[in-house]
């Protein structure tokens, strides 16, 4: 299994830079962060900061959006960082979520999300393609390699990722939703003729370390990471408008929310925001990695199991340095394959 920290563009930018580092000298694999230009710092400004003083780590967004730039420009983006260090960059991508609302927009539609994807995808591997009635083709680049994958809760949104992205995102942790949801993805891929296997699959959500299993930490944790909860309703409400509460999509993931009454963007992605107060303890845990290093690997090896390639564990809350620590010396070097020196 493969690691991310998803990091949020907070001021300064330098702390965002000094964390991406951490979690390489962690072992970490990929620097991922938000992708809202109101709300936070711009990220591929700062990406090439974190390239400059990194050695192997990749980065990119969880997530973009089709809205907020013109594909041709987001290709840029990618195949210039390539360009300067060397095909280090992935691209996480939906339908936007608050860096479209924030600006009174709305998530785009999943056919606007297929033709971004082929767009970003071809032009940003150094190959030509049909954009706004041109083929179009950037003369500067020349093997730049960059996969895209997909985040996405939905039935037909699934349906998207299996035919047509190199990865699916799953924003939570939560193993009966997560083993619905990759199967969807397989199914998906299987019927367009894909290999299911070669859709590499990521797990992203909060991951806290705590001390001990004494009640009190426990409580801390659900606190600092409860806004996941918030915000992964704001992606159910969505569904439940679209498909209904008798959808086929689990009631683990639909039905906390009823007692959702709003959201504040202000707040969005926040630890103690007020927002969250809806979401159970229940849901914290399910949807999160909390607790123990041995309880991170327990969790985490049950994730493999369903066929989970990535964690991205978020580092929105009081615990960073830490929590990047204990991974690094303790729970990857647990999920790493184990080699002897001597048979």
């Amino acid at each position: 299994m493969e690691f991310g920290a998803v990091l949020q563009t907070n001021p300064p930018a330098s702390r965002t830079v000094y964390l991406a580092k951490l979690a390489e000298q962690h072992g970490f694999d990929y620097a991922w962060t938000f992708d809202s230009h109101l709300l936070w710092q711009e990220p591929y400004v700062i990406y090439s900061q974190i390239l400059a003083e990194t050695h192997r780590i990749k980065v990119g967004p969880m997530v973009t959006n089709p809205a907020t730039r013109d594909w041709t420009v987001t290709a840029s983006l990618y195949a210039t960082l390539n360009e300067m260090y060397g095909n280090r960059t992935i691209c996480g991508i939906g339908r936007g979520d608050s860096a479209v609302r924030v600006t009174n927009g709305a998530p785009t539609t999943l056919k606007t999300l297929r033709e971004s994807i082929h767009v970003i995808r071809e032009l940003a591997n150094s190959r030509s393609v049909e954009y706004n009635g041109a083929q179009l083709q950037f003369p500067w680049s020349v093997g730049s390699e960059l996969e895209v994958w997909v985040a996405a809760y939905g039935p037909l949104a699934l349906k998207l990722a299996g035919e047509v992205g190199d990865g699916f995102i799953l924003q939570m942790a939560d193993l009966d939703v997560a083993e619905w949801m990759i199967a969807t993805v397989r199914e998906a891929a299987e019927k367009v003729g894909r290999d299911p296997l070669s859709i590499k699959i990521c797990v992203a959500a909060p991951m806290y370390i705590a001390n001990s299993d004494e009640q009190s930490e426990w409580e801390h944790m659900r606190d600092q990471c409860r806004w996941f909860g918030g915000m992964v309703g704001n992606h159910v409400a969505d569904i439940v408008a679209k498909y209904g509460e008798g959808s086929a999509v689990p009631k683990a993931l639909t039905d906390y929310i009823a007692g959702r009454e709003g959201y504040d963007y202000n707040q969005h992605g926040r630890a103690g925001n007020a927002h969250a107060e809806f979401v159970p303890d229940e849901i914290v845990d399910r949807f999160c990695v909390l607790g123990t290093a041995d309880q991170h690997v327990e969790k985490l090896k049950a994730l493999k199991e369903l066929g989970v390639d990535q964690f991205a564990g978020y580092l929105q809350h009081d615990n960073k340095e830490e929590t990047l620590r204990v991974y690094g010396e303790t729970v990857i070097p647990a999920m790493r394959d184990q080699i002897t020196a001597k048979v």
